[in-house]
């Protein structure tokens, strides 16, 4: 097969979300300590982690949200999730094409997003590294 750009374009413009997203989706809950999620993120080495209490996403925690708790105090390895988790939050579904999400993350220059099932619940979480992959596996399929 020749080397066809428009034909990868349209590959990736079928993919959706839930072909590419995490689905194993590592969450905290507001009582967690700063302290904690530091570890956290130390040991999964994830941008963000979603606020999940209940079986309810209240929420996502992300790196800058606790690097930019730090400008404000000094004691805040005592503080929790729940101080520093963003709660609106941008949200896609599994059936969601991928060029949509994109779009998304180049707007908002954010690195991921949780996936939300039609019953509310978090299904998995779509980040910059899956979109890579499906752009590297439809040019690849182009060649």
């Amino acid at each position: 097969m020749s080397n066809n750009p428009s034909g990868a374009t349209y590959r990736f413009l079928e993919r959706t979300v839930s072909q590419y997203m995490t689905s194993t989706v590592q969450t905290v809950t507001r009582k967690v300590t700063l302290r904690d999620l530091e570890a956290l993120f130390e040991k999964h080495d994830f941008n963000a982690f979603p606020v999940v209490e209940a079986g309810k996403m209240l929420g996502i925690v992300t790196k800058f949200d606790f690097l930019q708790a730090f400008a404000f105090t000094t004691e805040l390895m005592r503080r929790t999730v729940a101080d520093v988790m963003t709660e609106a939050v941008v949200r896609v579904e599994p059936a969601a094409p991928l060029t949509r999400v994109l779009q998304l993350m180049v707007g908002l220059k954010s690195r991921s997003f949780p996936v939300i099932g039609s019953d509310g619940q978090l299904v998995g979480m779509i980040s910059r590294e899956d979109v890579m992959r499906a752009l590297k596996e439809t040019t690849r399929e182009a060649q």
